[in-house]
């Protein structure tokens, strides 16, 4: 029997070495900065979905055009920055779950610009059933492309190491971080 106290394997080995990004503002990586947005704008689209079915008012039709029409374009260049990244740092390649969450990038984009594409015409009589269909994929997608994502970062520690060839006086130290952070 295992004592209650002891700390798990997991939690008492050291975290794998830190892989660095190449695509960064001020020293911080753009890939997770930009995702915010289309993972936003694509549940906020099934959300006004679901309001439009709900109240079938023609406001939430329109809503839902426009939400995935900027979520599938700020997509596209978020995915532009993460593929940058995964091409230039080979170390981000190594990890299966690099390539799922880049398969699955893809697929969620392809789904949300056929969605946007279905509704241009006409948003009120798209939505229901394919339009709402898209969305529901599309929400699923998200989240199973997020969840990716956060794997490679918070499991693999995944664009968060900073590159090799910056000066150290550069960088602050953990104790110039926590002095900021007070």
């Amino acid at each position: 029997m295992r004592n209650p106290l002891e700390i798990p394997p997991t939690l008492a080995t050291p975290p794998p070495p830190a892989t660095p990004t190449r695509m960064a503002l001020a020293g911080h990586p753009i890939h997770p900065m930009m995702v915010t947005f289309p993972v936003a704008y694509l549940l906020g689209g099934f959300a006004t979905d679901i309001a439009f079915w709900w109240t079938r008012d023609p406001f939430w039709a329109r809503a839902s055009l426009w939400l995935i029409g900027a979520g599938a374009l700020m997509g596209i260049l978020a995915s532009l920055i993460g593929m940058l990244e995964f091409l230039w740092v080979k170390e981000i390649r190594t990890h299966v779950s690099s390539w799922s969450h880049f398969l699955a990038a893809v697929m969620l984009l392809a789904i949300a610009a056929a969605n946007w594409q279905l509704r241009i015409d006409d948003p009120v009589v798209a939505l229901l059933p394919w339009g709402m269909f898209l969305s529901v994929i599309t929400a699923l997608a998200v989240g199973f492309a997020a969840w990716l994502g956060g794997d490679l970062v918070f499991e693999y520690r995944v664009g968060i190491g900073i590159e090799e060839d910056e000066e150290p006086s550069e960088r602050l130290t953990d104790n110039e971080h926590d002095n900021i952070r007070n």
